[in-house]
């Protein structure tokens, strides 16, 4: 099984139980993806000022986001057999997982298990630059989701995060 690290800006964002939901979705998706079983990941959950910071050093954009991907192997071929295995980071902001659950009207362990998926996704290659990459990686996302039965809810004919 792809061996996942979760790591915590402050140590009063940790929740056993979110936890656990993170593992069961993040395995079932490297199940699905056929992800290698010695495949590493690590996910930091953080605050807004965090995010924000890494948002505006990596990405150039100051404002902070609900989920960061840094995939280690983006666009770079290796020949290291250690880097292969570590697939990446993904960093999600708990702050914007809580506001976005009230939005959507979910609960926070919903949103946090979509933002996991979603920066996992990213991190395998998908993207929604496009509507038809955008379908694609809605599909993925559905799919893991869906297997973790926590199947997206349609709410006034719109699908909930179907925002970028």
């Amino acid at each position: 099984m792809m061996e996942i690290t979760i790591n915590y800006s402050d140590e009063q964002f940790y929740s056993e139980e979110l936890e656990t939901l993170i593992l069961r979705v993040l395995s079932k998706g490297a199940e699905l993806q056929n992800v290698a079983e010695d495949a590493e990941l690590s996910l930091l959950i953080c605050d807004a000022d965090t995010i924000h910071e890494l948002n505006k050093t990596y990405r150039g954009v100051d404002a902070p986001t609900d989920v960061l991907s840094f995939a280690l192997n983006e666009g770079e071929e290796e020949d290291g057999m250690e880097e292969e295995k570590v697939l990446g980071d993904i960093i999600i902001n708990l702050y914007r997982a809580v506001e976005q659950a009230e939005e959507f009207g979910h609960s926070k362990e919903r949103e946090m298990a979509y933002l996991s998926v979603h920066g996992f996704l990213h991190i395998l290659g998908y993207d929604h630059y496009d509507p038809e990459e955008k379908r694609k990686m809605r599909e993925k996302e559905e799919e893991i989701l869906g297997a973790c039965g926590m199947e997206r809810i349609v709410t006034e004919g719109k699908l909930e995060n179907d925002g970028e």
